[in-house]
């Protein structure tokens, strides 16, 4: 069920109109108000951030490509002609200034905050909460994105990353060590994988702790060497021997690239131990960086949310991008942040469509989704749809209505699907307990 269209108010304000002019404003009081068209020719505004320019992970194409799929729209006739105007934010990857965007928002009356990127869900639910504004596609790393009822997430974030990494790794790894953020967000991360490597029947992984802006991680790839067998006092057949099957995943955001290159260096007396990663850590740009085809990166694993970059469902994203952001470098269609923003920028562009020129807001938005309004995204997803019966109900996530995620590898320098289709990962996400 789509949001319903409520009848035209414009003869009510032309009899109005009459009336004022017959009697005189100063004996209707309202008169000013009531005769304001201005919903019908005012700019449409809602907001995205993310953090930019600091020491932890950077999203600065999520901002960049909302602003290019603004120029998208509006040049083609806008919504219902009105103009969408993007207003961004920077995070700051920083608690205040995640609160300090959100009441930006309700200052600039935004009709929701789409796209976008913060660590902080406790910092910026509760004030968008208060001022009813839907947070829609948000990048999914925080439980408050799938629990509130004003959050609709279009990906089933970290847990799903994880919960989807766990089972492909057990498919191969008898020993597993996960590198994640020493921070509230990634305490997570260890008990989701293990959801995972469980429903394959592995162990749990051995849990390294990382500082986020680091510019080393000699110390985190040693320890995780050792947490899957490394030994140094072992020759070197034994300790062929003891890594074999064994496997590391870094979870670091842009700082896995940088863990990568410190274990590769560590690794270096010890036989190989295959890396994996979730999608934001390994992409394509850190691929063509450390040398394509020659890349130490080649054959790792990594689970996405969306089909790999060089799908053709990316296409309609990427003429946008070529027409309309042709020269901004901080967009990278094959990053997952860039492509969530487009995928919340469609949903809210569905809805908004559906909605009447001149009742758009945070209310009706919400009021929307709420009932049911389905969105097909191109494939990139399963249709999205956020009602009471379409929410999976996962402990602590109950909002996620999509558990689908992807396996890829690097092959050949080539971030690529390693099977066909989505993999959904509800049934295992069920099990995921956090007091385990």
């Amino acid at each position: 069920m789509t949001g319903r269209r409520r009848p035209s108010s414009r003869p009510f304000r032309a009899a109005v109109a009459a009336l004022c002019t017959a009697v005189g404003a100063s004996l209707l009081s309202g008169c000013g108000a009531v005769l304001s068209n201005k919903s019908d020719s005012d700019p449409i505004t809602v907001m995205t951030w993310a953090p930019e320019g600091t020491k932890a992970t950077n999203m600065p194409g999520m901002p960049a490509m909302a602003k290019a799929f603004a120029r998208w729209v509006n040049d083609s006739g806008g919504i219902h002609g009105r103009k969408l105007e993007v207003v961004t934010c920077n995070e700051r990857n920083d608690a205040v200034q995640a609160a300090g965007c959100a009441q930006q928002a309700k200052e600039d009356k935004a009709v929701a905050v789409v796209g976008s990127y913060s660590q902080y869900g406790r910092s910026f639910i509760s004030p968008l909460e208060v001022a009813g504004i839907p947070y829609i596609g948000g990048y999914g790393l925080t439980q408050e994105e799938f629990d509130s009822p004003y959050s609709y997430p279009v990906n089933g974030g970290q847990a799903a990353l994880l919960v989807g990494n766990g089972r492909q790794l057990a498919s191969r790894c008898e020993r597993t060590a996960l590198v994640r953020p020493d921070t509230i967000a990634g305490d997570e991360l260890p008990q989701l994988l293990n959801t995972g490597l469980r429903a394959g029947n592995r162990a749990d992984a051995h849990d390294v702790r990382a500082p986020e802006g680091a510019g080393d991680y000699s110390k985190q790839a040693a320890t995780a060497l050792e947490g899957v067998g490394a030994d140094s006092s072992l020759g070197g057949a034994d300790q062929g021997a003891a890594l074999e099957n064994s496997c590391v995943t870094a979870a670091l955001g842009n700082r896995t690239g940088t863990f990568f290159d410190s274990f590769r260096r560590v690794q270096e007396n010890h036989p190989k131990v295959r890396i994996a990663s979730i999608l934001g850590g390994v992409r394509q740009s850190l691929i063509d960086s450390t040398g394509g085809t020659s890349s130490p990166l080649e054959g790792t694993y990594a689970t996405g949310w969306y089909p790999a970059g060089d799908d053709p469902r990316w296409n309609p994203m990427k003429k946008v991008i070529n027409k309309y952001a042709f020269d901004d470098n901080r967009i990278d269609p094959d990053d997952p942040g860039t492509q969530t923003t487009w995928i919340g920028y469609t949903v809210l562009r569905s809805v908004l469509m559906s909605l009447h020129a001149d009742d758009i807001s945070a209310r009706t938005v919400r009021n929307a989704l709420d009932n049911g309004h389905a969105v097909n995204t191109g494939g990139l997803t399963p249709t999205l749809r956020w009602g009471y019966d379409d929410t999976l109900h996962v402990p602590n996530y109950s909002r996620i209505v999509n558990a689908d995620v992807t396996y890829q590898m690097v092959r050949d320098g080539r971030l690529v699907a390693v099977r066909k289709g989505f993999v959904n990962v509800s049934k295992i996400l069920e099990r995921y307990h956090p007091a385990d």
